[in-house]
C-alpha cells in the first residue's frame, strides 16, 4: 500500500495538503481520495468506497458512527470553519457587518459564486441566508453554483463579471489563489461549523490513519491549522 484513502469535506483540504509532506516523511504514504461537499462524501462512504478517514462535520460523523462506518472512538475535532465572503484579488472588500449591509453586497454583486446549495455546508447556509434577507429570487439568475467551495472559488478567480462574490467556508477561500477572504458573515447570519476526523471501520490502514489524526489535530498544527482557517478551541 502506498496511499491513505481519505473522504473528505473541502474545508480541510487545504490542511491535509499542508500536512502531507510530514505524514510521508514518518509512514511513506501518500495521501490520497477525495475532496467535496460533505454530503456527498457521506455518501461516497455509505456506498462502499474504500476509505481509511473521513473528515467531514461533526454532525455527520456522529451519524456515520450511528451507521457502523466510522469508529466512534477515534473521533477527533480538528476546529471550527467559519462561512465567509471572498472576492477576487484585486477587487474591493466586500463587508457586511449587519444584515442590511449584507443585503447590499448581495445585491450589489452581479455573479455569486456558492458550493452545492443542497448537499454542502456553506452551500446550504448560503440558500437560507438568502432566504432570511428575502432575497432568494432577486439573486437567484446571479448563483453560480458548483459542487464544491473549493471549485467556486476557483470559478470567482477565473470570473469575467465586473461585480463578482464568493460565499463558502474560509478554509476554501484561504487556500485558492486569485482569492480574498474578504470578511465573515454579520452576526445572526454567520455560520461555524466544527469539522472532525475519524478512522472508518473498514480501514485497510488503521495505524496511519489514526497516526494522521493525531497529526491533524495535535498541538504541533495549531498554528498550522489556523493559518488554513481553522478556529481552533481553547483548552482550559
Amino acid at each position: 500500500m502506498t496511499i491513505l484513502s481519505i473522504l473528505s469535506g473541502g474545508a480541510a483540504q487545504g490542511l491535509v495538503g499542508g500536512v502531507k509532506p510530514a505524514f510521508k516523511a514518518e509512514t511513506g504514504l501518500d495521501i490520497g481520495g477525495e475532496f467535496g461537499a460533505v454530503g456527498a462524501m457521506a455518501d461516497r462512504l455509505r456506498a462502499g468506497v474504500p476509505t481509511d478517514i473521513v473528515i467531514l462535520t461533526a454532525a455527520l460523523v456522529a451519524n456515520l458512527a450511528d451507521e457502523g462506518l466510522v469508529l466512534r472512538s477515534s473521533i477527533a475535532d480538528i476546529g471550527r470553519v467559519e462561512t465567509a465572503l471572498a472576492v477576487r484579488a484585486g477587487d474591493p472588500l466586500a463587508i457586511a457587518e449587519d444584515a442590511a449591509s449584507l443585503r447590499r453586497v448581495m445585491l450589489a454583486a452581479d455573479a455569486i459564486f456558492v458550493p452545492d446549495t443542497k448537499a454542502s455546508t456553506a452551500g446550504i447556509h448560503v440558500d437560507k441566508v438568502l432566504a432570511q434577507l428575502g432575497i432568494a429570487n432577486d439573486v437567484a439568475d446571479r448563483l453560480k453554483i458548483f459542487p464544491n467551495g473549493a471549485t467556486a472559488m476557483r470559478h470567482l478567480a477565473e470570473s469575467d463579471a465586473q461585480r463578482p462574490i464568493g460565499c463558502t467556508q474560509s478554509t476554501e477561500i484561504i487556500s485558492t489563489k486569485g482569492v480574498v477572504l474578504s470578511g465573515t458573515l454579520p452576526p445572526g447570519y454567520g455560520l461555524a461549523t466544527m469539522y472532525t476526523a475519524a478512522l472508518t471501520t473498514h480501514a485497510s490502514a488503521a495505524a496511519q490513519a489514526q497516526r494522521l489524526i493525531a497529526l491533524l489535530t495535535s498541538s504541533d498544527t495549531r498554528e498550522l491549522r489556523s493559518g488554513a482557517g481553522f478556529v481552533i478551541e481553547h483548552c482550559g
